[in-house]
């Protein structure tokens, strides 16, 4: 049960209170000569008049009052797959009170009455799987999208963990902690909950609305909630070993979690801290014999295909005029002619998997005056540091804006430059080593909040809500550019202009202490390399407050009628405030290195809203209306930014017997961009995609080739004969727009729940839905930008294209806008069987099935709308939306002994280019990705206090599918589970 937020024009309680309150709950056992709390496994539980039981292997304790988010813990836990119907009777079966608060309203409802379609998934579930953080386990269920962030994001992914609910993003659903905000990642591209930070045996459930929340939880709820409801008031403690290695012997992963909780004052109060440290080794792209060489193109003829990139340690000098390949170095000053067994593999100095360490503390206390009056506080800090390494830094001139050359343009008259000619030069400076990546990020959210009874059952929560996230970044090998050009002999013929022809300066070393004068046609010195390399030190900080205040009562009012039910009603009010600022290194600032040029940015909004929800039970136990029920919400919100906004969302629950229910839920949606997305800093970044004049890309446009053709060639590119440099990645700058506006969107559901009596322990449920997005915010690919301008399908996006004058890409620009509508439909089906076959013996059957039936997506206002559905975007960080994913598992229970068999499914999917579905007779060699199973097998074994887990996780030793990412030969946000191969695990834990 969660504490709901509600806004004042106060703070209830000043920010040091948050620390203070757990230090008051310690001494007020000392104060109240009660030191010594009552251990046991549960206790009853009041909470706000409803009675929670759980048996003791030694005696009953009474818990006097507690705030409503406090849960018992359970003897048993309950199925991943659960509906609110599964849910609420194997409440009631453990002796608790069937009405319960479930996600998606604010209100205690009885058993099958609540319209909106929530999955739960229990402790046991996310345990067994041997995952070290909750992100790890979603990315099983069929309803996660791939447009979030795991740890297989090796490239600015900062060992973060954020979900995406239908594909929607991870900017479009709503993460909770027990109903309350938590701080986010505080990224400058992307800011998101960083599933990471939250010990994993803290967590008691997991509820997950598969439908619109904005109207009752506020904006960010779009495609739903997910919300993590933590234990509380525990009165015992636990300690939890892992280990965890591939069967190669890399991705050495660690962890060890604890937790205690004690009640005081005969009761009254209860302390719990939970902590847990994980460490994850990583995984190198080379260990992996599929990720090994990296395939930069997709041509039909397999003698054209190239591996790795072009731009190599020994350099590549090409024509600045046609861009053709002429010359490489022989590192020792002079040219020699262009080979293609130069090209580079980056894969050799890659990761595949991030190195990570992570550790977390926290904190939950509550004391209970009197009915009337119970304070609590929950404190959350987390620490955690990551480590990535990709290939050294390619010299390939300055980012924009920069004041730096352009292009590294090598003289005529230039030491060693024999072909008579000025030569423009690619070069891989591996004299800087890899670079390497580390993140350092401190994340805290502390809550603190008072609840309990007004009169006559009304109910009241208010909270105030403290989130910051402050995140360090460090970068090595990225160079100074001015120094490297300096010791090259090299400077601008007018300073100042990046536009501006090289010259050679034999002295410009002079006057600058450290510089050693070196040649482009050599290897530098390690003096040298010293003094032109650089690591870059980057800072963000994001803040939120959130201050939340609610009244409700389950039974204002009976109707008047036989069979009639009662209205319950909660409303509120919240104020929030978010602010994010990015803070650069100095001279990236200035564009004085060799990577992306970012400038310092923050940026704040504030929103004060006003909710309310009704629920009327129109009919109950009646014949044909077990129950009839609906229910209402309804969200006011006024920005600083963006003026007012109001949101509805209308719900039906007809169950016309004990065995069969039916819902349906209609709503509208609203999401202010998030500070991130308006304030962002501009940065570089090297997507996949190709150059449409290229060579190897013209051939692949069918019909569209002579328009392809013609634009080339009004470029001055010559199709027949140019390359891109790339090596299928083109460099985009993406970041904020402070110009965006809103979201809104419109959700509908229907589905029925069906436990037949008769059928003991069967439970099955299935819904339709579909989501509607109009004016989304993102960024355009960078393939659809290059295809809009050549094929003359748009025109317009010409202006976002900037080129050389050797006809290389120089840079697409990709902020983020508001494009056209998304729209997707699906159909959940999700089942438990629990049955027994002798006293000792008992299975457990699970599933979770996910259809997807469309996936359509304008990339402007009033364009063509995109078929994505059974697709997958082949090339870097591309997204998918397979049509069919299944999650199973199988249980076999036999006394203290347990087997279970978990089984992933995503069908196969066609690839597309960003834009359109691409087939072999465009001239395409690989168009199809197979479909996937991941199978894990897991031993569990309790003695005593003891629980002993073995774990086999990719059973069968799957290597994810192929596919030309230019990356790691896969794709790493669909199949990042298959990533680290047959792995194995050991846990231990001890239960006082």
């Amino acid at each position: 049960m969660s504490h709901t937020d509600r806004g004042k024009k106060r703070l209830p309680l000043s920010f040091t209170l948050l620390y203070a309150l757990p230090v008051f709950a310690a001494a007020t056992p000392v104060l109240a000569d009660a030191a010594s709390a009552k251990t046991t496994r549960a206790g009853i539980t009041k909470t706000a008049g409803v009675t929670h039981k759980a048996r003791s292997a030694k005696k009953v304790v009474q818990q006097r009052a507690v705030t409503p988010s406090v849960e018992p813990i359970k003897a048993t836990t309950t199925s991943s797959a659960r509906t609110i119907k599964q849910a609420r009777s194997s409440a009631a079966v453990a002796g608790e009170a069937e009405n319960v608060v479930v996600t998606g309203s604010f209100l205690r409802q009885g058993r099958n009455t609540s319209p909106n379609p929530v999955q739960i998934i229990s402790a046991r579930d996310i345990q067994q799987t041997g995952v070290t953080s909750v992100g790890d386990f979603l990315q099983r269920m069929p309803s996660i999208g791939s447009s979030g962030r795991s740890n297989a994001d090796t490239n600015g992914g900062d060992g973060i963990s954020c979900t995406d609910l239908r594909n929607l993003g991870s900017n479009r659903v709503l993460v909770l902690i027990d109903g309350k905000r938590m701080t986010q990642s505080g990224d400058s591209t992307m800011s998101c909950v960083d599933l990471n930070t939250l010990p994993v045996m803290a967590v008691q459930s997991v509820e997950i609305l598969k439908d619109g929340g904005s109207e009752l939880y506020g904006a960010d709820a779009v495609s739903g909630v997910i919300n993590i409801k933590l234990r509380h008031n525990l009165t015992t403690g636990g300690v939890n070993l892992r280990g965890d290695i591939t069967q190669r012997g890399d991705n050495r992963t660690g962890l060890i979690s604890a937790y205690k909780g004690f009640n005081f004052d005969h009761d009254r109060g209860n302390i719990t801290v939970f902590g847990q440290y994980d460490t994850q080794g990583g995984v190198m792209q080379k260990d992996r014999a599929w990720s090994r060489y990296p395939q930069a193109n997709n041509p039909a003829n397999p003698s054209s295909v190239m591996y790795g990139s072009g731009t190599a340690t020994s350099g590549k000098f090409f024509d600045p005029n046609t861009g053709a390949s002429l010359y490489n170095s022989d590192n020792q000053g002079g040219l020699i002619p262009y080979s293609k067994s130069s090209r580079y593999n980056y894969n050799k100095d890659s990761s595949l998997l991030n190195q990570t360490q992570n550790a977390s503390l926290m904190g939950d206390a509550h004391y209970n005056f009197d009915k009337h009056f119970t304070l609590y506080s929950n404190v959350l800090y987390s620490h955690k540091t990551s480590w990535t390494q990709i290939a050294p830094m390619p010299a390939t001139g300055s980012v924009p804006p920069s004041d730096l050359p352009s292009s590294i343009l090598i003289p005529t008259d230039y030491p060693g430059n024999t072909s008579g000619e000025e030569l423009q030069m690619y070069r891989r400076m591996a004299e800087f080593g890899p670079r390497k990546s580390e993140s350092a990020i401190d994340s805290l959210t502390a809550k603190v909040g008072a609840s309990g009874e007004i009169a006559a059952g009304w109910m009241y929560d208010a909270s105030f809500t403290y989130g910051s996230t402050m995140a360090s970044y460090q970068t090595s090998g990225v160079g100074n550019y001015a120094n490297l050009l300096r010791e090259w002999g090299l400077q601008s013929a007018t300073a100042g202009d990046p536009a501006s022809d090289l010259i050679y300066n034999p002295n410009a070393c002079a006057g600058y202490a450290g510089c050693v004068p070196s040649s482009a046609l050599a290897t530098l010195s390690p003096n040298a390399a010293n003094y032109a390399n650089y690591t870059q030190h980057d800072h963000s900080q994001y803040t939120m407050r959130d201050t939340n205040m609610r009244i409700h009562n389950d039974h204002v009012v009976k109707m008047p009628y036989k069979g009639g039910g009662d209205l319950g009603i909660a409303l509120g009010m919240e104020h929030r405030g978010e602010q994010m600022s990015y803070r650069p290194d100095a001279l990236i600032q200035q564009g004085g290195s060799l990577t992306n040029t970012v400038a310092a940015t923050s940026g704040g909004f504030d929103v004060s809203e006003a909710y309310l929800e009704g629920n009327l039970t129109l009919l109950h136990n009646v014949p044909f209306a077990k129950n009839l029920s609906i229910d209402g919400q309804g969200r006011y919100s006024t920005y600083n930014t963006f003026g007012s906004t109001y949101n509805w969302k209308a719900g039906i629950n007809w169950a016309p017997t004990q065995d069969v229910a039916f819902r349906g839920t209609l709503g509208t949606s609203f999401r202010q961009p998030s500070v991130s997305e308006m304030y962002g800093g501009t940065v570089m970044s090297y997507l996949g995609a190709n150059d449409p004049c290229d060579m190897t890309q013209i051939g692949t446009y069918g019909g569209r080739q002579a328009a392809v053709m013609a634009n080339c060639m009004k470029n001055n590119i010559n199709p027949n004969t140019f390359q891109q440099s790339g090596s299928g990645q083109v460099p985009t700058l993406i970041g904020g727009n402070p110009k965006l506006r809103p979201e809104v969107g419109r959700t509908y559901t229907f589905g029925a729940t069906f436990t037949p009596h008769w059928v003991r322990g069967l439970s099955t449920s299935a819904s339709f839905w579909h989501y509607r997005v109009s004016d989304t915010i993102g960024a355009l690919s960078t393939q659809y930008v290059l295809d809009g301008c050549y094929t003359g399908s748009a025109p317009g996006m010409c202006q976002y294209v900037n080129r050389l004058g050797n006809g290389q890409i120089n840079t697409v620009s990709a902020l983020n806008a508001n494009l056209g509508a998304l729209t997707t439909s699906g159909v959940d089906w999700d089942l438990s069987y629990r049955f027994r076959v002798s006293d000792a013996d008992w299975f457990l059957v699970e599933n979770n099935f996910q259809r997807l039936v469309s996936y359509k997506q304008q990339q402007i206002p009033g364009g063509e709308h995109y078929n994505y559905l059974g697709s997958i975007t082949y090339q870097a960080n591309g997204t998918s939306n397979p049509t069919v994913r299944d999650y199973a598992s199988l249980s076999w229970h036999h006394n203290n002994f347990s087997v279970t068999y978990m089984m992933q499914y995503m069908s196969g999917m066609h690839w597309n280019d960003g834009s359109y579905t691409i087939y072999k007779s465009d001239g395409y060699g690989r168009v199809k990705t197979p479909a996937m199973v991941l199978q894990d097998l897991t031993f569990n074994y309790n003695y005593k206090r003891w629980n002993l887990q073995f774990e086999i996780q990719n059973l069968a030793d799957k290597q994810p599918p192929f596919l030309v990412d230019t990356s790691s030969n896969s794709n790493s946000a669909t199949y990042s589970g298959w990533y680290a191969g047959r792995s194995f695990l050991l846990q231990a834990g001890m239960n006082f």
